[in-house]
This record gives C-alpha cells, structure tokens and sequence, in this order.
C-alpha cells in the first residue's frame, strides 16, 4: 500500500488539480463535504494494524464524515490513490468491492455484494473496479463483476456483468455504446 502522504496528495489533487501543502490538505478536509470521507478513510488505512489508539479515533472521525456527507464509504474498503467523490449524496459501497486509482464517484452510484443461495449454500460476489473509472450519478454496480481500466459507466446504469476496459456502458441492464472511449479522468493523478 501506498504511503499516507502518497494516498492522500493524489486524492487532494484530484479534488483540486493542484499539489497542495500539508496545511492546506488538512484545510480541504475541513472545508470540502466530499474530500473529508476520503482523507479519514485513508487515516484508518494508515492507522489499521498499527497503532489501536489512533485507529479507535480515525474510525470515529471517519463515521462522522460519512454521516455528515450522506455517504457510505467503509473504512476497510480497499481504494487505490486518486479516489474522487463528485457530490456525494447517497454513495454506498459495500466493504469488500476493491477500487483501483483514479475512480471518480458521483453522487447515488452504488457499488454493491450479490448474494446466490443454493440448495448447497450461499455464494457472495462483490465488484472490482478498474483504475480510471468514470462511474456516473446513481449507477448500480452489482455481484463479482470486473469494470475494465478506463471504463465509464453511465449515470442510472445498472451493471451486473463484466464490462471491458474503455467502454462506455448506459442503460438497465447496462450495454456497451462504445468500446474506444477515452478514459474521463479529471486531474489524473500519475502512477
């Protein structure tokens, strides 16, 4: 994993496409509803296994933030560098989806598990994003599929099977309009 200065320099910049100092990172995360759950979920990465303590508190901060920014954002979730929340009302991702860099959320999207019970038991899927993945306003992400690098995902699409890197998904059930799109990637954030 990426050292916390690391993590949270790409999601502060990709907040606001500039390298901001320490000070006015920790200004950003006073200020700014949707970039604040996302420097108190890298806190309780950091924080996770290696100090008890300051784990207890970043988790603590981290709910509040959630809570005060209508969203739901794990703090175990697994989220490469450059993660960017676009308004951020009603966000649900379930804790164990795995999200690569460069995403960006809006609003709605939820990146959700798939239960199946059979006569033999029950199987639980839950989603991996790729890195630079466009996920637009209230799209729904479900089961153990796989979106592709550079992937977009139309706002109010419902995605329940894999979609291939540089796609542009829209619909319910999702289908593929184009298979050439360039990534959309505000502020990317170099590996």
């Amino acid at each position: 994993m990426e050292s916390l200065g690391k993590q949270i320099k790409a999601d502060s910049f990709r907040a606001t496409g500039r390298s901001l100092s320490v000070a006015a990172i920790l200004w950003l995360a006073a200020t700014n509803r949707t970039f604040r759950p996302v420097f108190t979920l890298r806190l309780c990465q950091w924080s996770r296994g290696r100090f008890p303590a300051l784990s207890l508190i970043a988790r603590a901060m981290h709910r509040r933030a959630q809570a005060k920014s209508g969203m739901d954002l794990p703090s175990v979730l697994r989220v490469g560098p450059g993660l960017l929340v676009v308004h951020g009302w009603g966000l649900v991702i379930s804790k164990q989806a795995v999200i690569g860099a460069n995403v960006t959320l809006f609003n709605g999207a939820v990146i959700g598990r798939k239960d199946t019970v059979t006569i033999t038991g029950r199987t639980t899927e839950y989603p991996i994003i790729g890195d630079d993945v466009w996920i637009g306003p209230h799209a729904v992400i479900i089961g153990g599929v796989e979106i592709g690098r550079g992937a977009i995902i139309g706002a109010g699409s419902v995605v329940t099977k894999d979609v291939p890197a540089h796609c542009v998904v829209v619909g319910n059930p999702a289908r593929i309009l184009r298979s050439d799109a360039p990534p959309d990637v505000l502020n990317r954030v170099l590996p």
